[in-house]
């Protein structure tokens, strides 16, 4: 491909063809004869003058050849004013091209994040995003006949569906055959998911499967879908039974097939170089490890790994050797390999963490899980004092991971490696921490990751609080000396603990949290929260920002954010720190960081950070009683993690 256009290249010749003829500026308006006093001046010309009468003769033959030769040539596809193209995906002949374009919203708002610390010496605005409920981009997709240039847009909306806004295609693609091609089409509010197959040549659809969520369609490996190679099936993955699992389907909508089933999920699919047969990444067996099989096409399985940690394959381009990065939780990821006929004798090649880092004794906390209000069974990480060597203090601290929909009760490495090892600077503290895969965390199937549709702040908060119960009830921790504190959503469920639950947290530390979802962007709101336009209740029963009355006069907050955050934007904190003057609420704090985004990159911003959080906990919490009259315990510097 090449300037928007697909080209076919015949190695034997050198010959370059190009076969699509795509433009991106919509199509020459055809001119109109003039009428009224323009017409009759016109007519009066031709009547008059011979040199008028001959150009226009010339012109009307000039105009015939060129007719005559764009007969004979393909037509050219021109996009409609604002589309935008995003890809061209030819068959391996060459005679059908998959397009999909998208259209910008029209009169949408973006937000600005002030950019303040620049080379320039000026702020500079930085254009980032719309925020839930504006007007969204709009696309659609089609198939080009290469011989004619003629495009058949598709129309992927199911008769009788009667939902609003557009249904977008986010995937599709051609069988080997170059015949028929799969489409992925999703809802506008992210409630129905379908998959389509198309006739090359007729443009006919037929419906593969139809998965519908009061909640929103999502999960782990939501997006794999293809073709069975040589075949006309297409394999893809639903929540249908409540856990992402693997189907096959014939392209003509019969024959659907589970290969897959279980209380696990499915969470990667590729092919070796062959394809001959699946290559899974499922947690099957524990949601706690993640682990690599053949499947066959028929459904056949035969397990590659074993053990615990993450396991990720590459297969080497001749099938003789797998690659493997494998990690636990007290180990960062390494690359190991092995013969495929005997995948578990892996050789390490790697060792990637310094030996200042390997010679620590981290640890791999111990999983656990508490009952929930609701019967529930909460998976957990806790991390001991004892284990650090050090006496308990009695406090304790509960890490609340960032984006929802992320695991991290497990065992392999953390992507939250900074507070994995901060964690361990807290129980050498002698805090008790626990690290909690709450309502909407990944790993754990369908219901677990829709349990907070329409309230954030809800079920995912009093997993917190059921946490809290647990670490009073089986770790001896006085339930007067609990604390909190997480990044991102964590921040957002650190106020929300603060300001509803303030007899359970008596302080936390929200880093760059959401306080209004109101005011975070469209495509992760609206699925879980739907428009505010249309759901007020969900909004308002959800953000944090509705309840800082509930802030009581013994808790303690830190708020700490990056300035340049163009994910959760700075005027999060800065709209609720003047909510909390409002109100007139004190013990609370606000650290900005003036050149960091969502996710810090200067050093010295995540150790000023660190030791905010670990001075909050050491003056509020450290001791019984710590802030009695006013008063704060003192805070301990040095020595913590020294063996």
């Amino acid at each position: 491909q090449r300037g928007g256009n697909v080209y076919r290249l015949t190695l034997e010749s050198g010959e370059l063809e190009q076969i699509t003829w795509v433009s991106t500026s919509p199509a020459p308006d055809e001119e109109k004869e003039a009428e009224g006093q323009r017409g009759f001046l016109e007519t009066q010309q031709l009547e008059l003058f011979e040199h008028i009468s001959r150009q226009a003769e010339r012109e009307k033959e000039a105009d015939g050849r060129r007719e005559a030769r764009e007969a004979l040539e393909p037509k050219t596809v021109h996009l409609e004013a604002r589309e935008r193209l995003q890809s061209l995906r030819p068959t391996r002949d060459g005679n059908y091209v998959l397009i999909r374009v998208s259209k910008p919203a029209q009169g949408a708002q973006r937000t600005i994040v002030p950019d303040w610390v620049t080379e320039s010496g000026y702020t500079e605005d930085l254009n980032v995003r719309t925020k839930v409920g504006d007007a969204q981009n709009g696309g659609r997709a089609g198939i080009i006949t290469t011989a004619s240039g003629e495009v058949t847009w598709l129309d992927v909306k199911p008769e009788g569906y009667e939902g609003e806004g557009q249904i977008r295609v986010s995937n599709a693609g051609w069988n080997d055959a170059g015949t028929k091609a799969f489409v992925f089409a999703v809802s506008f509010d992210d409630k129905d998911r379908w998959l389509w197959s198309v006739d090359a040549a007729t443009g006919e659809r037929t419906l593969l499967d139809h998965l519908h969520d009061e909640a929103w369609v999502a999960g782990p490996c939501f997006s794999c879908v293809g073709w069975i190679p040589d075949e006309d099936r297409v394999y893809f993955v639903s929540e249908a039974t409540g856990y992402a699992h693997l189907y096959v389907v014939n392209s003509d909508g019969s024959n659907r097939e589970a290969l897959t089933s279980g209380e696990w999920e499915v969470l990667g699919i590729t092919m070796p170089e062959d394809r001959s047969r699946f290559l899974l990444t499922t947690n099957e067996g524990s949601p706690f490890n993640q682990h690599v099989s053949w499947m066959g096409f028929d459904g056949d399985s035969e397990a590659i790994t074993e053990g615990d940690g993450r396991f990720r394959a590459t297969l080497s381009p001749d099938g003789d050797r797998f690659a493997f990065i494998h990690d636990v939780a007290n180990r960062p990821g390494e690359l190991f390999l092995a013969e495929t006929g005997r995948p578990t004798e892996m050789e390490r090649v790697t060792t990637s963490p310094t030996e200042a880092w390997a010679s620590f004794d981290w640890k791999k906390p111990e999983i656990v899980r508490f009952e929930a209000e609701d019967g529930a069974m909460v998976p957990a990480r806790i991390y001991r004092p004892a284990e650090m060597g050090a006496q308990a203090n009695g406090a304790a601290v509960i890490f609340v991971h960032g984006s929802g929909y992320t695991q991290n009760v497990h065992n392999y490495f953390s992507s939250y490696y900074r507070e994995y090892m901060f964690n361990h600077l807290l129980a050498a503290a002698g805090y008790t921490v626990l690290d909690v895969d709450y309502r909407g965390s990944a790993g754990y199937g369908r219901d677990w990751r829709t349990g907070i549709y329409r309230w954030m702040g809800g079920k995912d908060l009093s997993d917190q609080v059921d946490g809290a119960r647990y670490l009073v009830e089986a770790e001896g921790v006085d339930a007067d000396r609990i604390g909190l504190y997480g990044g991102s959503y964590g921040g957002f469920i650190t106020l929300m603990g603060l300001f509803t639950a303030g007899e359970t947290f008596k302080s936390g530390a929200a880093l760059r949290p959401v306080t209004d979802w109101a005011h975070y962007n469209h495509g992760y709101t609206s699925r879980i929260l739907n428009q505010p336009q249309g759901d007020e209740e969900a909004y308002r029963q959800s953000s944090p920002i509705y309840f800082a009355e509930g802030f009581g006069l013994d808790q303690h907050l830190v708020i700490l954010h990056g300035m340049v955050d163009t994910n959760v934007h700075f005027s999060d904190a800065v709209r609720l720190t003047q909510r909390l003057i409002e109100l007139g609420k004190e013990n609370w704090e606000m650290a900005v960081y003036p050149v960091e985004n969502h996710g810090f990159v200067e050093p010295t911003s995540w150790t000023d950070e660190y030791r905010r959080i670990f001075e909050l906990f050491e003056r509020t919490l450290r001791e019984p009683g710590c802030t009695e009259n006013g008063a704060f315990c003192s805070v301990r510097t040095g020595g913590l993690l020294s063996q």
